[in-house]
């Protein structure tokens, strides 16, 4: 019941399966709702009693209400979904759901429909929908690479290219190509392998590997771009925070026509050799007013992996800011 200055709303939903989906099991999403947007819900059968302050009431029926329009129109809701839908309530962010959770971008080969799952993300598959070139910077776990890919098989799917390059410069934490056993093949390979693990989550491994033995898909290190024009073909460039400024416009003066490109990258991972330039903060700087290049940059807002990976991500920034460079405190051992 309503105390002095609330108010009470109830909403309805139509059966048990609309309420298990938008009350969660043994309702922990009502009890999301009330821990973050400062109201009181009392489910009753297929009902539910928002109560609280007028504006809260409001916001959280308003929520509500999109997140039923999404379960009828026949969007599964994950609890992941739901955490960030009350998170976008919770800072007063207006936002169409229909519009984010409903952007299917491709299927899995295991059926599993690959799409935005943050503002963030919405922003950067509708980057790649409209421009020649988008660079995709922000932390791991954001999604750059994996987006990226989908949009490319979707391009490859719907015969808008005629191929696909992935592509990645062989520098990564210090390691260097001659300690690796094996030709220079085997020695890029691992370089390339989260790439390859992307292709076949999204294909399969035997249309991946097929479609590679008949060239129709490309992973090679950066270096064999070098010479190249490629027409009518998709090409990511992965860890581009690893590139040289020269390597950087090597690469994107690879375009050829009817190809467009994705380029993705951390600016807070360089790998390079103390004091070398990173082509990506070169890229930024140099073509930001660029017409048909597009610049989308996640935060750690917009990661996608398990809670924990945002929190490092967070302590992380926040250290940079108090002070790089400062030697960590010491702890037990």
């Amino acid at each position: 019941m309503a105390q002095p200055g609330e108010v009470e709303e109830r909403l309805t939903v139509a059966d048990n399966a609309e309420a298990l989906a938008l009350f969660g099991q043994q309702d922990v999403h009502l009890r999301l709702v009330e821990e973050n947007l400062g109201v009181r819900l009392i489910p009753r059968g297929n009902e539910v009693a928002v109560v609280g302050p007028a504006p809260d009431v409001a916001k959280v029926t308003g929520l509500f209400r999109q997140l039923l329009d999404l379960i009828r129109s026949g969007s599964t809701l994950s609890d992941k979904e739901f955490r960030y839908a009350v998170r976008l309530a919770r800072n007063g962010e207006p936002v169409n759901l229909q519009e984010l959770f409903s952007d299917v971008v491709t299927v899995t080969v295991r059926g599993k429909p690959i799409k935005p799952k943050t503002l963030g993300q919405k922003a950067y598959v509708d980057a790649m929908r409209t421009s020649g070139v988008t660079f995709g910077i922000g932390p791991a776990g954001t999604g750059k690479t994996y987006l990226a890919m989908a949009m490319a098989v979707l391009a490859f799917k719907n015969r808008e290219v005629n191929r696909i390059v992935l592509t990645r410069p062989a520098v990564e934490a210090g390691e260097k190509l001659g300690f690796l056993p094996g030709d220079l093949q085997e020695k890029v390979n691992p370089y390339l392998r989260p790439l390859h693990d992307a292709l076949f989550d999204i294909l399969g491994m035997e249309t991946s590997e097929r479609y590679s033995e008949k060239g129709l898909i490309e992973v090679a290190p950066l270096a064999y771009m070098r010479g190249r024009t490629l027409d009518d073909a998709f090409i990511i460039l992965d860890e581009a925070q690893n590139t040289t400024p020269e390597q950087m416009k090597m690469f994107l003066t690879r375009l050829g026509f009817g190809s467009k490109a994705v380029v993705t990258g951390d600016i807070t991972q360089v790998d390079l050799p103390h004091g070398s330039r990173s082509g990506l903060d070169d890229a930024r700087r140099i073509l930001r007013d660029t017409d048909g290049v597009s610049f989308v940059y996640l935060t750690d807002q917009d990661v996608v992996r398990q809670e924990l990976v945002a929190r490092i991500i967070q302590a992380y920034d926040r250290y940079g800011r108090e002070g790089e460079g400062r030697a960590p405190e010491e702890g037990n051992t």
